[in-house]
């Protein structure tokens, strides 16, 4: 009976152990459909004249360059011309134009391609056969969708002790 009592009195006095065990598990599931959409970006005019040893003229005025015309938004030149200023002397002339895209009158719709000199248009996304399921043991099944479509299953545990 002694040896009963000392026993019990030694796991009286043992600590009790403080272990924190935590243990998550989860699932989930993204389906997404993307919708139409149009970017653009509208390229505008540049002009750009230089030279050494020439005189410039619009025709009208020696030594002058024509402010040219704007219309729908996409500016015109005038006619320059360029004349030596010394006859068998060096001389360089360089004249550069860029036209800028018109201003559009109405909205591009999708799949459209508008006067613009940069643009990317995409289509809306069919969602099809697109599904995702999660069952009750974990087991994920994605089904692929039409064009435009995207599916993204995800499984996650986590286990911390402290």
């Amino acid at each position: 009976m002694r040896r009963a009592l000392v026993l019990i009195a030694m796991f009286g006095l043992t600590a009790p152990a403080h272990a924190d065990v935590t243990h998550r598990l989860s699932s989930s599931i993204q389906l997404n459909v993307n919708s139409a959409a149009t970017q653009a970006t509208r390229i505008g005019s540049s002009y750009s004249v230089s030279g050494s040893g020439v005189d410039t003229t619009d025709g009208t005025t020696a030594n002058t360059i024509s402010a040219g015309t704007i219309t729908s938004g996409v500016y015109a030149p005038g006619t320059i011309s360029a004349t030596q200023d010394t006859p068998g002397a060096a001389f360089s002339y360089s004249a550069t134009y860029t036209q800028a895209d018109a201003v559009p009158t109405s909205a591009v719709s999708v799949g459209d391609v508008a006067n613009f000199g940069s643009m990317t248009s995409n289509a809306a996304g069919t969602a099809g056969d697109l599904a995702g399921t999660i069952t009750t043991a974990g087991a994920m099944t994605l089904t692929a969708g039409g064009a435009g479509t995207q599916a993204t299953g995800q499984f996650v545990t986590e286990l911390t002790v402290d």
